[in-house]
């Protein structure tokens, strides 16, 4: 644990010195706090949800989270350290969990600053605190699957570049697969697939404020998943 803290403190104090955590952090409170209160009708609905901000998150992440984690691996090449980063007494899976727990630190912040948006919901109705709390945990769960996702892109992008757009494309592609379902005629069993594979999706469940575990069991397997093929990659390229 001692030696993931060390990674991690070194990774949040690259982000505090760097744009991209901040872009972040305003980007994602003001754009889901616009949509939410202003383009989504939440006066209009006249009733307390938070349905509607929850439910933009998947493409929010999709788009912004990918700032975070394009400079993991590809800005440590970039700066001539990554030879140096994976020679010192850490095991892959230290490096990674490090560089992971970073980020997660930098979303937990985030969702720590959108927490009036709840409380200013709950002043103007009876807003449901166990729904609020699915919702949140949804978010941090998703979030962690697609860090973990962008983390594994980063580790075999040459740029950071190249990192952001293959991340933003893929995340994109997972959160959004399964209006295919909707879109296209289907069999049945084939929109099944598709629905099952999907973190957008799987995330519904957590937006409408069902604790499902199965949905939670799926995006700690996709998260343990790709922070392992992380670890996995960088021990190839230790070793190649």
């Amino acid at each position: 644990m001692k030696a993931m803290l060390t990674i991690a403190r070194r990774e949040l104090r690259a982000y505090v010195n760097s744009p991209p955590a901040y872009i972040f952090i305003v980007a994602l409170l003001i754009t889901s706090g616009i949509f939410f209160f202003f383009v989504g009708s939440f006066y209009a609905a006249n009733r307390a949800s938070m349905r509607s901000y929850f439910g933009l998150m998947p493409v929010l992440l999709s788009v912004l989270l990918p700032a975070l984690t394009m400079r993991l691996w590809a800005e440590e090449r970039r700066q001539g350290t990554y030879e140096t980063l994976i020679t010192l007494p850490f095991t892959e899976g230290q490096l990674v969990l490090g560089k992971h727990m970073a980020v997660m630190a930098v979303i937990a912040l985030a969702l720590a600053l959108s927490l009036p948006v709840p409380l200013m919901v709950a002043a103007l109705g009876n807003l449901d605190p166990g729904v609020i709390v699915a919702e949140y945990l949804g978010i941090i769960l998703l979030s962690s699957a697609c860090a973990a996702i962008g983390q594994l892109v980063s580790s075999m992008a040459r740029n950071q570049m190249s990192a952001f757009l293959a991340t933003a494309l893929l995340l994109l592609g997972l959160n959004l697969m399964y209006q295919l379902t909707v879109w296209l005629d289907m069999p049945g069993y084939l929109s099944s697939v598709i629905n099952w594979l999907s973190l957008g999706y799987r995330f519904g469940s957590f937006s409408r404020g069902v604790l499902d575990t199965r949905d939670l069991a799926y995006f700690l397997t996709i998260s343990a998943g790709a922070l392992y093929l992380s670890a996995k990659n960088l021990s190839f390229a230790k070793w190649s």
